[in-house]
């Protein structure tokens, strides 16, 4: 009889990684459920990820209810940062950041791997809807079954030892029918929410947070138009992102949207909604996925933003810089959010950070 195969499931404490959990178990590895905890003070009991009380205790019912070994893991440390530190400077910089993206790459899965080795384990697993595949000797991910689910985008910057030693179950199903699962197996978690929000910032206000923990002062400034022209006058550069319309705190007697944030200047430049589109994208910080590199112009779909559809491209590199031409121009494309590239059947490119 062949060895069973030992992974350690990242456990959130919500129906996707708990099913997740079961689909390994069933399918015959021995299974590790492990939760992360990385909220920084004493977390309050209404959230529901980011390591905190409910979700902890979630995770070991539902590790109680499979008969699966369960821990604790403290990245509290790591959390705070590879991940909140980030966040606030890159709002202070004046770019719109992704802390999931940022706690994917930088805290989950390092930390994971790192302690699924101390564990004796072969893989990590997690409840994301993905799915790791492998074409010509290069790891990629491919588009998850439920297209309405798909996690792909906040995965972008994962190496390839990382996919090599992942397992994501939940990619192959629709999440009624994760549900559908966690109800026949009597999982207390089936019906729960999941969650909408950043983890680590409570009642997802992140100005004040940024306020009261970024230990520097906001400081306002001009909004202008495109020409420089003085519009009127901003509470401070992290308030804002592109493409913002509402909370402006100022009227102007026809809509006007963020187009653009001169962190340097303390300005926010503002625009007409036709102003807010452009066909044409710098992306950097890459990460290749199912391409090793980018030898020639190559024709892809790409994804600006975690709820953007897939849009045609091309895409071709610049010295370090890929750049990309959509074939109808882009709304409101945010520099410190992710540019991620597929293929006509769902793969991972490559990604990085957009630029500009």
């Amino acid at each position: 009889m062949l060895n069973k195969k030992r992974v350690v499931v990242g456990m959130s404490g919500g129906v996707d990684s708990s099913v997740a959990a079961y689909l390994l178990k069933q399918d015959g590895y021995e299974v590790i459920g492990a939760t992360m905890q990385i909220w920084q003070d004493a977390p309050p009991e209404c959230l529901d990820d980011g390591g905190s009380v409910s979700a902890v205790t979630d995770a070991h019912l539902v590790a109680q209810k499979l008969g699966i070994p369960f821990y604790v893991l403290n990245f509290k440390m790591g959390f705070k940062n590879k991940v909140i530190d980030y966040f606030i400077n890159e709002y202070l910089d004046g770019k719109t950041p992704n802390p999931c993206i940022a706690c994917n790459k930088n805290v989950k899965w390092e930390s994971l791997l790192q302690k699924s080795s101390q564990l004796g384990a072969d893989y990590i697993a997690t409840g994301h809807y993905a799915r790791v595949v492998q074409i010509n000797g290069r790891y990629t991910l491919k588009q998850s079954a439920s297209a309405a689910k798909d996690q792909t985008y906040v995965l972008y910057p994962l190496t390839q030892y990382q996919l090599s030693k992942t397992l994501m179950p939940c990619g192959n199903y629709t999440k009624d029918e994760i549900r559908a699962i966690a109800k026949e197996i009597g999982l207390s978690v089936a019906d729960k929410k999941d969650s909408q929000e950043i983890c680590f910032i409570p009642d997802n206000d992140y100005n004040n947070y940024i306020k009261q923990n970024s230990g520097v002062d906001i400081n306002p400034g001009n909004f202008v138009d495109c020409d420089g022209n003085i519009l009127g006058r901003h509470k401070g550069i992290p308030y804002y992102t592109v493409g913002q319309r509402k909370g402006l705190g100022i009227a102007f007697g026809k809509p006007l949207f963020v187009s653009k944030i001169n962190a340097s200047e303390n300005e926010i430049v503002l625009s007409g909604n036709d102003g807010l589109f452009s066909d044409k994208l710098s992306v950097g910080s890459l990460n290749f996925m199912k391409l090793s590199q980018i030898n020639s112009e190559t024709h892809a779909f790409g994804k600006i933003r975690y709820a953007h559809k897939l849009s045609p491209c091309k895409i071709k590199m610049a010295g370090n810089i890929l750049d990309c031409t959509f074939d109808t121009p882009q709304r409101a494309a945010a520099p410190g959010q992710a540019a991620v590239f597929y293929d006509d059947e769902g793969h991972i490119l490559c990604g990085g950070d957009i630029l500009g």
